[in-house]
Protein backbone atom coordinates (compact mmCIF):
# COMPACT_ATOMS: atom_id res chain seq x y z
CA UNK A 1 0.00 0.00 0.00
CA UNK A 2 1.24 3.42 -0.84
CA UNK A 3 2.33 5.80 1.99
CA UNK A 4 -0.54 8.28 1.17
CA UNK A 5 -3.08 5.85 1.13
CA UNK A 6 -1.63 4.66 4.27
CA UNK A 7 -1.95 7.85 5.86
CA UNK A 8 -5.54 7.90 4.35
CA UNK A 9 -6.47 4.68 6.05
CA UNK A 10 -5.00 5.29 9.07
CA UNK A 11 -6.82 8.45 9.59
CA UNK A 12 -10.35 6.78 8.82
CA UNK A 13 -9.80 4.47 11.38
CA UNK A 14 -8.94 6.90 13.99
CA UNK A 15 -12.13 8.24 13.53
CA UNK A 16 -13.79 5.00 13.56
CA UNK A 17 -13.99 4.06 9.81
CA UNK A 18 -14.56 0.38 8.83
CA UNK A 19 -11.31 -0.78 6.97
CA UNK A 20 -12.30 -3.67 4.28
CA UNK A 21 -8.88 -4.78 2.74
CA UNK A 22 -10.77 -7.50 0.75
CA UNK A 23 -11.80 -6.54 -2.59
CA UNK A 24 -15.47 -6.77 -3.14
CA UNK A 25 -17.11 -8.96 -5.90
CA UNK A 26 -18.92 -6.22 -7.61
CA UNK A 27 -18.01 -4.12 -10.21
CA UNK A 28 -18.19 -0.44 -9.13
CA UNK A 29 -19.28 1.53 -12.69
CA UNK A 30 -21.97 -1.18 -12.58
CA UNK A 31 -23.14 -1.16 -9.00
CA UNK A 32 -23.39 2.68 -8.99
CA UNK A 33 -25.65 2.65 -12.08
CA UNK A 34 -28.39 0.85 -10.46
CA UNK A 35 -28.77 4.18 -8.14
CA UNK A 36 -29.48 7.83 -9.05
CA UNK A 37 -29.82 11.25 -6.62
CA UNK A 38 -27.89 11.93 -4.27
CA UNK A 39 -27.49 8.31 -2.82
CA UNK A 40 -25.21 7.67 -5.71
CA UNK A 41 -22.49 10.03 -4.09
CA UNK A 42 -23.40 8.79 -0.90
CA UNK A 43 -22.52 5.06 -1.65
CA UNK A 44 -19.39 6.05 -3.79
CA UNK A 45 -17.87 8.09 -0.99
CA UNK A 46 -18.76 5.29 1.87
CA UNK A 47 -16.79 3.06 -0.75
CA UNK A 48 -14.06 4.80 -0.99
CA UNK A 49 -13.26 5.95 3.04
CA UNK A 50 -13.77 2.00 3.29
CA UNK A 51 -12.43 0.19 1.07
CA UNK A 52 -8.67 -0.37 0.64
CA UNK A 53 -8.78 -1.60 -3.31
CA UNK A 54 -11.12 1.07 -4.08
CA UNK A 55 -10.68 3.82 -2.69
CA UNK A 56 -8.63 5.98 -5.41
CA UNK A 57 -11.64 4.73 -8.52
CA UNK A 58 -14.05 5.39 -5.87
CA UNK A 59 -12.96 8.73 -4.58
CA UNK A 60 -12.69 10.29 -8.35
CA UNK A 61 -16.14 8.70 -9.28
CA UNK A 62 -17.69 10.72 -6.26
CA UNK A 63 -15.93 13.96 -7.59
CA UNK A 64 -17.54 13.23 -11.13
CA UNK A 65 -20.62 12.61 -9.31
CA UNK A 66 -20.29 15.23 -7.03
CA UNK A 67 -19.74 17.66 -10.28
CA UNK A 68 -23.07 16.69 -11.97
CA UNK A 69 -24.90 18.05 -9.22
CA UNK A 70 -24.79 21.62 -6.86
CA UNK A 71 -23.45 20.50 -3.34
CA UNK A 72 -20.14 22.08 -3.41
CA UNK A 73 -19.90 20.62 -0.06
CA UNK A 74 -19.58 16.97 -1.64
CA UNK A 75 -17.45 18.45 -4.16
CA UNK A 76 -14.66 19.81 -1.58
CA UNK A 77 -14.99 16.75 0.73
CA UNK A 78 -14.12 14.35 -1.69
CA UNK A 79 -11.29 16.26 -3.25
CA UNK A 80 -9.87 16.70 0.22
CA UNK A 81 -9.84 13.19 0.88
CA UNK A 82 -7.84 12.39 -2.54
CA UNK A 83 -5.38 14.90 -1.76
CA UNK A 84 -4.87 13.00 1.14
CA UNK A 85 -4.89 9.72 -0.58
CA UNK A 86 -3.30 10.17 -3.86
CA UNK A 87 -2.07 13.87 -3.58
CA UNK A 88 -0.18 13.85 -7.61
CA UNK A 89 -3.83 13.31 -8.62
CA UNK A 90 -5.13 15.50 -11.37
CA UNK A 91 -8.44 15.47 -9.97
CA UNK A 92 -6.73 15.69 -6.53
CA UNK A 93 -6.81 19.86 -7.44
CA UNK A 94 -9.33 22.01 -6.37
CA UNK A 95 -11.33 23.30 -9.28
CA UNK A 96 -11.74 27.00 -7.99
CA UNK A 97 -13.33 28.19 -10.64
CA UNK A 98 -16.48 25.40 -11.12
CA UNK A 99 -16.96 25.79 -7.27
CA UNK A 100 -17.28 29.75 -6.93
CA UNK A 101 -19.55 29.32 -10.54
CA UNK A 102 -21.89 26.66 -8.57
CA UNK A 103 -21.90 28.93 -5.31
CA UNK A 104 -23.23 31.84 -7.21
CA UNK A 105 -25.76 30.18 -9.74
CA UNK A 106 -27.10 28.44 -6.21
CA UNK A 107 -27.84 31.49 -4.42
CA UNK A 108 -29.27 33.47 -7.27
CA UNK A 109 -31.66 30.34 -8.04
CA UNK A 110 -31.99 30.22 -4.27
CA UNK A 111 -33.14 33.99 -4.41
CA UNK A 112 -35.47 33.83 -7.50
CA UNK A 113 -37.62 30.99 -6.01
CA UNK A 114 -37.55 32.93 -2.71
CA UNK A 115 -39.23 35.76 -4.49
CA UNK A 116 -41.55 33.37 -6.49
CA UNK A 117 -42.87 31.97 -2.95
CA UNK A 118 -43.24 35.52 -1.64
CA UNK A 119 -45.20 36.56 -4.42
CA UNK A 120 -47.58 33.57 -4.64
CA UNK A 121 -48.27 33.77 -0.87
CA UNK A 122 -49.02 37.79 -1.68
CA UNK A 123 -51.72 36.24 -4.20
CA UNK A 124 -52.72 33.50 -2.24
CA UNK A 125 -53.38 31.26 -4.63
CA UNK A 126 -52.42 27.56 -2.94
CA UNK A 127 -51.43 25.59 -5.59
CA UNK A 128 -48.52 27.86 -6.61
CA UNK A 129 -47.74 28.29 -3.25
CA UNK A 130 -47.41 23.92 -2.89
CA UNK A 131 -45.72 24.29 -6.03
CA UNK A 132 -43.19 27.24 -5.10
CA UNK A 133 -42.05 25.40 -1.38
CA UNK A 134 -41.76 22.30 -3.49
CA UNK A 135 -39.15 23.67 -5.83
CA UNK A 136 -37.00 25.40 -2.78
CA UNK A 137 -36.86 21.55 -1.14
CA UNK A 138 -35.43 20.21 -4.17
CA UNK A 139 -33.23 23.09 -4.48
CA UNK A 140 -32.20 22.96 -0.75
CA UNK A 141 -32.11 19.09 -1.33
CA UNK A 142 -29.39 19.38 -4.15
CA UNK A 143 -27.16 21.97 -2.44
CA UNK A 144 -26.83 19.51 0.67
CA UNK A 145 -29.14 21.89 3.13
CA UNK A 146 -31.43 18.32 3.82
CA UNK A 147 -32.74 20.10 7.05
CA UNK A 148 -33.91 22.84 5.27
CA UNK A 149 -35.06 20.72 2.50
CA UNK A 150 -37.45 18.75 4.69
CA UNK A 151 -38.63 22.39 6.38
CA UNK A 152 -39.72 23.17 2.64
CA UNK A 153 -41.40 20.11 1.67
CA UNK A 154 -43.61 19.96 5.35
CA UNK A 155 -44.89 23.22 4.50
CA UNK A 156 -46.42 21.70 1.81
CA UNK A 157 -48.94 20.32 3.37
CA UNK A 158 -51.36 22.98 4.29
CA UNK A 159 -51.71 23.43 0.45
CA UNK A 160 -52.41 20.02 -0.63
CA UNK A 161 -55.60 19.09 -2.12
CA UNK A 162 -55.16 15.57 -4.10
CA UNK A 163 -54.21 11.83 -2.81
CA UNK A 164 -51.39 12.33 -5.26
CA UNK A 165 -50.19 15.74 -3.54
CA UNK A 166 -50.25 14.15 -0.14
CA UNK A 167 -48.06 11.02 -1.59
CA UNK A 168 -45.71 13.21 -3.32
CA UNK A 169 -45.05 15.09 0.06
CA UNK A 170 -44.62 11.99 2.00
CA UNK A 171 -42.13 10.59 -0.58
CA UNK A 172 -40.07 13.67 -0.71
CA UNK A 173 -39.86 13.79 3.30
CA UNK A 174 -38.79 10.03 3.45
CA UNK A 175 -36.55 10.58 0.76
CA UNK A 176 -34.84 13.18 2.73
CA UNK A 177 -35.24 11.33 6.08
CA UNK A 178 -33.30 7.96 3.91
CA UNK A 179 -30.50 10.36 3.09
CA UNK A 180 -30.23 11.57 7.20
CA UNK A 181 -30.74 7.96 8.28
CA UNK A 182 -33.90 8.98 10.40
CA UNK A 183 -35.70 5.95 10.55
CA UNK A 184 -38.17 7.41 12.78
CA UNK A 185 -39.15 9.99 10.74
CA UNK A 186 -39.33 7.86 7.46
CA UNK A 187 -42.14 5.34 9.21
CA UNK A 188 -43.86 8.68 10.40
CA UNK A 189 -43.73 9.76 7.01
CA UNK A 190 -44.64 6.20 5.51
CA UNK A 191 -47.86 6.20 7.55
CA UNK A 192 -49.16 8.93 5.36
CA UNK A 193 -48.60 7.46 2.35
CA UNK A 194 -52.20 6.02 1.36
CA UNK A 195 -53.95 4.93 -1.94
CA UNK A 196 -56.88 6.16 -3.77
CA UNK A 197 -55.68 5.59 -7.54
CA UNK A 198 -55.99 2.69 -10.00
CA UNK A 199 -54.78 -0.93 -8.67
CA UNK A 200 -51.47 -0.47 -10.83
CA UNK A 201 -50.43 2.58 -8.96
CA UNK A 202 -51.46 0.93 -5.39
CA UNK A 203 -49.38 -1.74 -6.45
CA UNK A 204 -46.78 0.64 -7.28
CA UNK A 205 -47.26 2.63 -4.24
CA UNK A 206 -47.39 -0.80 -2.33
CA UNK A 207 -44.05 -2.23 -2.89
CA UNK A 208 -42.29 1.20 -2.16
CA UNK A 209 -43.98 1.35 0.84
CA UNK A 210 -42.80 -1.91 2.06
CA UNK A 211 -39.04 -1.29 0.53
CA UNK A 212 -38.97 2.25 2.83
CA UNK A 213 -39.85 0.48 5.60
CA UNK A 214 -38.15 -2.82 5.52
CA UNK A 215 -35.02 -0.33 5.21
CA UNK A 216 -36.11 2.11 8.41
CA UNK A 217 -36.56 -1.49 10.14
CA UNK A 218 -33.49 -2.19 9.41
CA UNK A 219 -32.12 0.71 10.92
CA UNK A 220 -34.13 0.28 14.73
CA UNK A 221 -32.33 -3.46 14.56
CA UNK A 222 -35.96 -4.38 13.82
CA UNK A 223 -34.38 -7.03 11.90
CA UNK A 224 -37.47 -9.43 11.14
CA UNK A 225 -40.04 -6.85 10.48
CA UNK A 226 -37.90 -5.83 8.15
CA UNK A 227 -36.99 -9.14 6.42
CA UNK A 228 -41.16 -9.22 5.86
CA UNK A 229 -41.26 -5.97 4.55
CA UNK A 230 -38.75 -7.03 1.76
CA UNK A 231 -40.56 -9.92 1.39
CA UNK A 232 -44.03 -8.37 0.36
CA UNK A 233 -41.90 -6.02 -2.51
CA UNK A 234 -43.57 -6.93 -5.79
CA UNK A 235 -40.78 -7.22 -8.60
CA UNK A 236 -43.14 -5.88 -11.53
CA UNK A 237 -42.42 -2.26 -9.21
CA UNK A 238 -40.15 -0.39 -11.70
CA UNK A 239 -36.82 0.35 -9.76
CA UNK A 240 -37.14 3.62 -10.96
CA UNK A 241 -39.61 4.08 -8.47
CA UNK A 242 -37.17 3.10 -5.11
CA UNK A 243 -33.63 3.64 -6.76
CA UNK A 244 -33.18 6.93 -5.26
CA UNK A 245 -33.13 4.34 -1.94
CA UNK A 246 -32.37 1.15 -2.93
CA UNK A 247 -31.88 -1.30 -5.82
CA UNK A 248 -33.47 -4.74 -6.80
CA UNK A 249 -30.16 -6.19 -5.80
CA UNK A 250 -30.80 -4.60 -2.36
CA UNK A 251 -33.97 -6.05 -1.37
CA UNK A 252 -32.67 -9.38 -2.51
CA UNK A 253 -29.70 -8.87 -0.13
CA UNK A 254 -32.08 -7.31 3.23
CA UNK A 255 -34.29 -9.55 2.86
CA UNK A 256 -32.37 -12.71 2.22
CA UNK A 257 -29.69 -11.60 5.13
CA UNK A 258 -32.51 -10.62 7.68
CA UNK A 259 -34.70 -13.80 6.57
CA UNK A 260 -31.65 -16.14 7.28
CA UNK A 261 -30.83 -14.69 11.06
CA UNK A 262 -34.32 -14.44 12.15
CA UNK A 263 -36.69 -17.34 10.40
CA UNK A 264 -37.20 -20.94 11.30
CA UNK A 265 -35.97 -23.59 8.60
CA UNK A 266 -39.53 -24.25 8.08
CA UNK A 267 -40.65 -20.14 7.39
CA UNK A 268 -37.35 -19.83 5.11
CA UNK A 269 -38.57 -22.75 2.85
CA UNK A 270 -41.96 -21.49 2.68
CA UNK A 271 -41.86 -17.95 2.80
CA UNK A 272 -38.57 -17.11 0.84
CA UNK A 273 -37.48 -20.35 -1.03
CA UNK A 274 -41.00 -21.15 -2.50
CA UNK A 275 -42.30 -17.51 -2.90
CA UNK A 276 -42.88 -16.78 -6.58
CA UNK A 277 -42.28 -12.91 -5.93
CA UNK A 278 -38.95 -12.37 -3.46
CA UNK A 279 -37.78 -15.51 -6.05
CA UNK A 280 -37.60 -13.23 -8.65
CA UNK A 281 -35.13 -11.19 -6.58
CA UNK A 282 -33.20 -14.17 -5.19
CA UNK A 283 -32.34 -14.57 -8.91
CA UNK A 284 -30.04 -11.59 -8.95
CA UNK A 285 -28.28 -12.41 -6.06
CA UNK A 286 -27.78 -16.05 -6.42
CA UNK A 287 -25.22 -15.96 -3.63
CA UNK A 288 -28.20 -15.45 -1.11
CA UNK A 289 -30.51 -18.20 -2.50
CA UNK A 290 -27.77 -20.68 -2.65
CA UNK A 291 -26.92 -19.72 1.29
CA UNK A 292 -30.71 -19.98 2.56
CA UNK A 293 -30.76 -23.63 0.99
CA UNK A 294 -28.21 -24.54 2.56
CA UNK A 295 -29.42 -23.99 5.54
CA UNK A 296 -32.64 -25.32 4.82
CA UNK A 297 -30.77 -28.53 3.78
CA UNK A 298 -28.91 -28.63 6.85
CA UNK A 299 -25.53 -27.47 5.27
CA UNK A 300 -24.68 -25.00 8.23
CA UNK A 301 -21.19 -24.53 7.76
CA UNK A 302 -21.60 -24.43 3.71
CA UNK A 303 -24.50 -21.71 4.09
CA UNK A 304 -21.75 -19.29 6.83
CA UNK A 305 -18.92 -19.50 4.26
CA UNK A 306 -21.30 -18.62 1.55
CA UNK A 307 -22.21 -15.42 2.66
CA UNK A 308 -18.73 -14.96 4.75
CA UNK A 309 -17.73 -14.93 0.87
CA UNK A 310 -19.61 -11.45 0.67
CA UNK A 311 -18.86 -9.82 3.92
CA UNK A 312 -16.43 -7.40 2.21
CA UNK A 313 -19.69 -6.38 -0.14
CA UNK A 314 -22.45 -5.87 2.53
CA UNK A 315 -19.61 -3.99 4.81
CA UNK A 316 -19.48 -1.38 1.80
CA UNK A 317 -23.47 -0.90 1.88
CA UNK A 318 -24.79 2.39 3.29
CA UNK A 319 -27.32 0.68 5.51
CA UNK A 320 -26.10 -2.59 5.97
CA UNK A 321 -22.51 -1.73 7.18
CA UNK A 322 -23.52 -0.80 10.64
CA UNK A 323 -25.51 -4.29 11.16
CA UNK A 324 -23.33 -6.81 9.59
CA UNK A 325 -21.44 -8.34 12.80
CA UNK A 326 -24.91 -8.30 14.57
CA UNK A 327 -26.37 -9.98 11.79
CA UNK A 328 -23.53 -12.85 10.73
CA UNK A 329 -23.34 -13.34 14.79
CA UNK A 330 -27.42 -14.63 14.90
CA UNK A 331 -26.51 -16.43 11.47
CA UNK A 332 -23.70 -18.26 13.09
CA UNK A 333 -25.88 -18.62 16.10
CA UNK A 334 -28.89 -20.25 14.57
CA UNK A 335 -26.34 -22.91 12.47
CA UNK A 336 -24.33 -23.89 15.51
CA UNK A 337 -28.04 -24.49 17.67
CA UNK A 338 -29.41 -26.48 14.80
CA UNK A 339 -26.46 -28.19 14.04
CA UNK A 340 -26.39 -29.83 17.71
CA UNK A 341 -29.78 -30.60 17.58
CA UNK A 342 -29.36 -34.43 16.89
CA UNK A 343 -26.42 -35.03 19.37
CA UNK A 344 -25.88 -35.30 22.76
CA UNK A 345 -22.58 -34.32 22.51
CA UNK A 346 -19.91 -33.08 20.04
CA UNK A 347 -16.15 -32.87 20.04
CA UNK A 348 -14.52 -29.50 20.11
CA UNK A 349 -12.61 -30.45 17.65
CA UNK A 350 -15.55 -31.20 15.45
CA UNK A 351 -16.75 -28.11 16.12
CA UNK A 352 -13.77 -26.32 15.02
CA UNK A 353 -13.66 -28.00 11.50
CA UNK A 354 -17.51 -27.06 10.76
CA UNK A 355 -17.39 -23.14 12.24
CA UNK A 356 -13.96 -22.21 13.59
CA UNK A 357 -11.16 -20.84 11.67
CA UNK A 358 -7.56 -20.87 12.38
CA UNK A 359 -7.65 -17.38 13.72
CA UNK A 360 -10.94 -17.72 15.34
CA UNK A 361 -11.44 -21.00 17.04
CA UNK A 362 -15.41 -22.10 18.49
CA UNK A 363 -14.97 -21.78 21.88
CA UNK A 364 -14.90 -18.66 22.70
CA UNK A 365 -18.37 -17.86 20.60
CA UNK A 366 -19.92 -21.22 22.23
CA UNK A 367 -19.38 -19.76 25.57
CA UNK A 368 -20.51 -16.50 24.96
CA UNK A 369 -23.44 -18.13 23.72
CA UNK A 370 -24.20 -20.18 26.66
CA UNK A 371 -23.67 -17.34 28.74
CA UNK A 372 -26.67 -15.50 26.84
CA UNK A 373 -29.07 -18.42 26.82
CA UNK A 374 -28.80 -19.12 23.40
CA UNK A 375 -27.31 -22.20 23.75
CA UNK A 376 -28.44 -24.96 26.22
CA UNK A 377 -24.75 -27.19 26.44
CA UNK A 378 -21.87 -27.36 28.74
CA UNK A 379 -18.43 -27.88 28.08
CA UNK A 380 -15.86 -30.00 29.19
CA UNK A 381 -12.63 -28.71 29.18
CA UNK A 382 -10.76 -31.67 29.77
CA UNK A 383 -12.32 -34.26 27.20
CA UNK A 384 -12.86 -31.39 25.13
CA UNK A 385 -16.72 -32.14 24.37
CA UNK A 386 -19.52 -29.89 24.00
CA UNK A 387 -22.23 -31.37 25.89
CA UNK A 388 -26.14 -30.52 24.92
CA UNK A 389 -28.27 -30.03 28.13
CA UNK A 390 -31.95 -31.40 27.44
CA UNK A 391 -34.53 -32.46 29.49
CA UNK A 392 -34.99 -35.77 29.68
CA UNK A 393 -38.31 -37.04 27.52
CA UNK A 394 -39.52 -39.22 30.27
CA UNK A 395 -39.08 -36.64 32.95
CA UNK A 396 -41.18 -33.98 30.95
CA UNK A 397 -43.64 -37.30 30.08
CA UNK A 398 -43.86 -38.57 33.96
CA UNK A 399 -44.32 -34.74 34.60
CA UNK A 400 -47.23 -34.05 32.42
CA UNK A 401 -48.82 -37.37 33.64
CA UNK A 402 -48.58 -36.41 37.28
CA UNK A 403 -50.15 -32.92 36.56
CA UNK A 404 -53.08 -34.46 34.65
CA UNK A 405 -53.94 -36.98 37.82
CA UNK A 406 -54.13 -33.89 39.91
CA UNK A 407 -56.17 -31.98 37.69
CA UNK A 408 -58.26 -34.77 38.03
CA UNK A 409 -57.76 -35.41 41.66
CA UNK A 410 -59.00 -31.45 42.12
CA UNK A 411 -61.74 -31.66 39.86
CA UNK A 412 -63.52 -34.93 41.53
CA UNK A 413 -63.52 -33.51 45.27
CA UNK A 414 -65.16 -30.69 44.01
CA UNK A 415 -68.08 -32.66 42.28
CA UNK A 416 -68.13 -34.91 45.35
CA UNK A 417 -68.91 -31.68 47.69
CA UNK A 418 -71.18 -30.12 45.09
CA UNK A 419 -73.24 -33.92 45.77
CA UNK A 420 -72.85 -34.04 49.62
CA UNK A 421 -74.05 -30.41 49.55
CA UNK A 422 -77.35 -31.36 47.62
CA UNK A 423 -77.67 -34.55 49.83
CA UNK A 424 -77.42 -32.52 52.69
CA UNK A 425 -80.03 -30.74 51.77
CA UNK A 426 -78.10 -26.89 52.47
CA UNK A 427 -78.86 -23.70 50.25
CA UNK A 428 -75.79 -21.87 48.57
CA UNK A 429 -76.22 -18.23 49.25
CA UNK A 430 -74.39 -14.99 47.47
CA UNK A 431 -72.23 -13.29 50.20
CA UNK A 432 -72.30 -9.67 50.30
CA UNK A 433 -68.18 -8.94 50.41
CA UNK A 434 -65.57 -10.11 49.00
CA UNK A 435 -63.61 -13.45 50.47
CA UNK A 436 -62.08 -16.58 49.76
CA UNK A 437 -65.41 -17.83 47.67
CA UNK A 438 -67.06 -14.22 46.77
CA UNK A 439 -70.90 -15.04 45.56
CA UNK A 440 -71.07 -18.58 47.23
CA UNK A 441 -71.79 -18.78 50.93
CA UNK A 442 -69.32 -20.92 53.03
CA UNK A 443 -70.90 -23.65 55.17
CA UNK A 444 -70.52 -24.35 58.74
CA UNK A 445 -68.25 -26.59 60.61
CA UNK A 446 -71.32 -28.43 61.90
CA UNK A 447 -72.41 -28.83 58.07
CA UNK A 448 -69.57 -29.86 56.97
CA UNK A 449 -69.68 -33.05 59.15
CA UNK A 450 -72.88 -33.61 57.67
CA UNK A 451 -71.28 -32.98 54.37
CA UNK A 452 -68.62 -35.87 55.43
CA UNK A 453 -70.76 -38.47 56.73
CA UNK A 454 -73.17 -37.87 53.72
CA UNK A 455 -70.03 -38.26 51.17
CA UNK A 456 -69.02 -41.55 53.34
CA UNK A 457 -72.56 -42.87 52.95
Amino acid sequence: MAEPLLQFFSLMDAQGGVIVKEPPKFDLDLYVQNYRGRTRFDRLFLIARCSVPLCIDALKAAIAEAKKGRDTQQYREAVECLRVASPHDPDAIFDQQWLDATDKVNRVELNRLSVELKAYKNNLVKESIRMGNEDIGRHLESTGDLHGAAESYAKMRPDISTPKQIIDVAKHLVRVSALKQDWGMILAHVAKLVGGHSSEDEKVLHGYIKIVQGIACLGQERYEDAAFSFLDVDPTVPATVYNEIASPNDIAVYGGLLALATLEREALEKLFLGSPTFRTFLELEPHIRRAITLFVNGRYSACIAAIEAYRADYLLDIYLQKHVPKIFAKIRSKCIVQYLIPFSCVKLDTMNAAFGTPDHPVEEELIAMIKEGVLQARIDAIDRLLITVSASPRSKLQASALETAQKYERQAIDKLRLLGLASADLELKGRKGPGPAAGISLPSMGDMGLIEDSIMA
